[in-house]
């Protein structure tokens, strides 16, 4: 007997270990009631504002995300026209100068075919000029002009002379008759008499006559310049001849 009572009395004494399973089945029991004494929808509003949250938030961003897209679209198609414009006005820019350049050539070409216009003009005019003065040259008919005008015709076409020369000899063989012949020498009695102021007989004029001269041996112009000629071809200058020749 007295074993089952010390047995008893152990049994009231709580160890550490029930201690510890008691408190947690205390716990257990406050949450339960804790839970069944929540409203039946607050579990719901709970998970209701648990999904909702993320939504909202989701779309918040996106709204941003599409905002700075198109602010970068709006930045590119700004630069994408400022840099069109520019070479545009860049393009232009140069259009113009070519523009101007070709302007300037075609300014400067003309000014230049005008210049040779003119320079050619003034050329024929004084051509022209010259032609005039020559052409208006007159000569008295006598034996003065005659001779002035024969040593003009040798100038022109290379043939030597002068006028004390021409004179001289003029003086000596027809004392200056244009229409004087000699009928008495061997060329008449050769049928081929001398004739005009320097007494050219026919075969020696139609040798020796100059181009532009009358072509007959009373001509007294070209009877002085076909005589020049012979002579400067035998004596080299009628001033060398101081007789018949």
């Amino acid at each position: 007997m007295p074993k089952n009572t010390a047995t008893s009395g152990h049994s009231r004494k709580l160890t550490r270990t029930h201690k510890f399973s008691i408190a947690g089945v205390a716990t257990l029991g406050a949450a339960a009631l804790a839970f069944t004494a929540v409203p039946g929808n607050a579990q719901t509003t709970s998970e209701v504002a648990s999904v909702t949250a993320p939504v909202v938030f989701s779309q918040e961003r996106a709204k941003d995300v599409k905002a700075s897209v198109t602010d970068q679209l709006a930045g590119a198609t700004v630069k994408a026209e400022a840099a069109a414009a520019k070479k545009k006005a860049a393009d232009a820019a140069a259009a113009k100068k070519a523009a101007a350049k070709k302007a300037a050539a075609k300014k400067a070409a003309a000014k230049a075919a005008k210049e040779r216009a003119a320079k050619a003009a003034a050329s024929r005019a004084a051509k022209r000029a010259a032609i005039k003065k020559a052409a208006v040259k007159s000569y008295s008919n006598n034996l003065d002009g005659w001779i002035k005008e024969s040593l003009d015709i040798m100038k022109a076409k290379g043939i030597p002379g002068s006028y004390n020369g021409l004179y001289r000899n003029i003086m000596r063989e027809s004392s200056g008759n244009p229409n004087a012949i000699n009928n008495w020498d061997i060329n008449a009695i050769n049928g081929v008499p001398s004739i005009g102021l320097l007494q050219v007989i026919k075969p020696t004029f139609d040798a020796y006559h100059v181009s532009g001269t009358v072509h007959s041996q009373y001509d007294p112009v070209a009877n002085i310049t076909a005589a020049a000629n012979y002579a400067a071809d035998k004596y080299g200058s009628i001033d060398n001849v101081n007789g018949a020749y």
